[in-house]
């Protein structure tokens, strides 16, 4: 494991604005998320009815499950619409050299946003 327990995803480049793409850190599927906004990592399960959350739509800062529509906002996995009452788990990310990092500890904190012209080398 990386400082501050970041681990390397995929370079920024990888995932254009307006994208999502679902990866593998430590054992737990997260969904990052590239938006106008900034780029931000997600847990990719549902925590309504386990499904792939990459599956669904990205709308703004808006991810729609494609199971039966929950919504959550992925700046702080707060609900945003049903059948979901439980927000989504959120992880740090980072952007060092143009790859994102994300760090996954056993309990998911505060998202960082880092949006892309922030990225440090």
């Amino acid at each position: 494991m990386s400082e501050g327990g970041f681990e390397p995803v995929l370079p920024l480049a990888e995932i254009p604005p307006a994208s999502m793409r679902a990866c593998t850190v430590a054992g737990r599927e997260i969904l990052i998320c590239h938006t106008r906004e900034g780029v931000y990592a997600i847990d990719n399960i549902c925590t309504h009815a386990h499904a792939r959350l990459c599956e669904g739509r990205l709308r703004a800062t808006r991810i729609i499950c494609p199971l039966h529509g929950a919504s959550f906002d992925i700046r702080d996995g707060k609900v945003l619409g049903p059948p979901a009452e439980v927000p989504l788990p959120i992880f740090p990310l980072r952007i060092v050299g143009g790859m994102l990092e994300v760090a996954v500890s056993s309990t998911p904190a505060a998202n960082t946003l880092q949006a892309p012209a922030s990225d440090s080398a």
